[in-house]
């Protein structure tokens, strides 16, 4: 592809429940030579090597340790240690604060399939990103915001120096995510909760219209809602963002491709 663009395919756009033939959160942002992959849910691997080869990724970073965002992290070890493809080095895998202890804690389960070596650290080069510090990655730069979610997750503004995009993760209306998102291209922003539907106690997810006042607030260019319920049709999800958003507004689905 060409170096100067920036690349979003989507790998999986469905909420906690996936969607009839779709995946969980997941997003390839491809910059020349550097891809980087955001989140890793359920099915999301096998849509992804519908569009690389799981040994040419640069990273994976995990936005926070629901399943729907990292459990595909698993069926990667095992393409990465048994696959027709090898790396010559361990893939980075960036884990939110306290995430590697969770992961850790899930894999101890499995059985260690009689070689000594552990589950993880045979195929990925585990570390935790600090959310105050950007992360480099290639040509790619990473940077966080904590989002207003059940458990600390965190927002990502991935920039090659030209271009950014700006992936909300899992979040209620949050002036960090506004901040994060000012004068990006893109704000992929998840959209869980029907139109006027109102989140009872604690807040953890956005309607579509509350994406489209964090694209607005933000001046984005673009809006692209993911993270939603098939339950809600597509032009009711559209006209809800548009009632705070007069820009471009695209409902993600799988292996949908953006130039960004």
């Amino acid at each position: 592809m060409n170096g100067a663009a920036l690349r979003l395919t989507v790998l999986g756009a469905s909420p906690a429940v996936p969607n009839p033939g779709r995946a969980c959160s997941s997003y390839l942002v491809e910059s020349g030579e550097h891809r980087l992959v955001l989140d890793l849910g359920t099915g999301a691997f096998a849509n992804l090597r519908c569009h690389a080869s799981y040994t040419a990724i640069s990273a994976v970073v995990i936005s926070h340790m629901h399943a729907d965002h990292f459990i595909d992290v698993v069926p990667y070890r095992y393409a990465l240690k048994y696959g027709d493809e090898r790396r010559a080095e361990p893939l980075p895998l960036l884990l939110p604060p306290d995430g590697e202890r969770l992961l850790r804690a899930m894999v101890s389960a499995f059985a260690r399939e009689g070689d000594a070596g552990d589950f993880l650290d045979e195929s990925f080069a585990v570390q935790t990103y600090d959310p105050a510090r950007p992360q480099r990655i290639g040509n790619l730069e990473v940077r966080f915001a904590l989002t207003c979610h059940y458990i600390p997750a965190y927002a990502m503004r991935v920039s090659d120096g030209h271009r950014a995009l700006v992936f909300s993760a899992d979040t209620a209306p949050a002036p960090e995510i506004v901040a994060l998102a000012k004068g990006a291209d893109v704000l992929l922003c998840e959209a869980t909760l029907e139109p006027g539907c109102v989140e009872q106690g604690e807040r953890g997810h956005s309607t579509p219209a509350e994406a489209g006042a964090m694209a607005r607030d933000a001046g984005v260019s673009r809006l692209v809602l993911t993270h939603y319920p098939l339950s809600i049709e597509g032009e009711a999800i559209r006209a809800d963002a548009a009632r705070a958003f007069a820009g471009e507004i695209i409902l993600a689905h799988d292996h949908l491709t953006l130039e960004i």
